[in-house]
């Protein structure tokens, strides 16, 4: 498992030439594939459900943007996320949910985990920690800008990862809170395989 974050201008300029494309999954006869989604961060909408969120304008402001990237192999999920338009130089925690994106910052359910905590919520950093589940914590630079990715050697259970969500602070380790990283500032949806 790699759990690493970046903000080198090499792998921001990478991501950024998806920004034109729309959530699309590209599939190898090897059983490999690639999903990639991006989506401008909107306010909550009861007609047409944007595809990124923000439920707090202050700390993920209108217009800002983020892509997504999952890359599987034959029995491995790598996600990156490259963030644009946050807040500079402020540390982010970002995990993959189970749901989609919702109305309320809630709908995106649980932290997606490979080995599911049969007590929820989770907190024990048995179940909660960067090698059960994605996390995607990010510091951004002074542009508000910043890539994360995580490694494993498991894939998702199909329909059960469904988005990624913009947390307030960095993700917690600590018994009792582990996994925690506070309020849900933003959520993208993503169509992982």
């Amino acid at each position: 498992m790699k759990f690493r974050s970046k903000a080198s201008a090499s792998a921001v300029l990478a991501v950024t030439a998806l920004l034109a494309m729309p959530p699309t999954v590209a599939s190898a006869g090897d059983g490999s594939a690639t999903v990639a989604a991006e989506g401008r961060f909107l306010p909550p909408s009861p007609y047409f459900p944007p595809d990124g969120v923000t439920y707090d304008r202050t700390k993920v402001p209108l217009g800002a943007h983020a892509v997504v990237v999952e890359r599987t192999g034959a029995r491995t999920t790598g996600v990156e996320l490259a963030v644009y338009g946050l807040l500079p130089n402020r540390v982010y925690g970002a995990h993959v949910h189970t749901k989609p994106c919702g109305r309320a910052p809630e709908d995106a359910g649980p932290h997606y985990q490979h080995i599911k905590d049969p007590h929820q919520p989770s907190t024990d950093p048995a179940y909660a920690n960067a090698a059960n589940e994605i996390w995607l914590d990010i510091t951004t630079n002074v542009l508000g800008r910043a890539v994360a990715e995580s490694t494993h050697d498991w894939r998702f259970r199909r329909g059960e990862a469904r988005s990624v969500v913009i947390h307030d602070h960095g993700t917690m380790t600590d018994p009792g809170e582990a996994g925690t990283a506070g309020a849900r500032l933003a959520c993208l949806t993503v169509p992982f395989v």
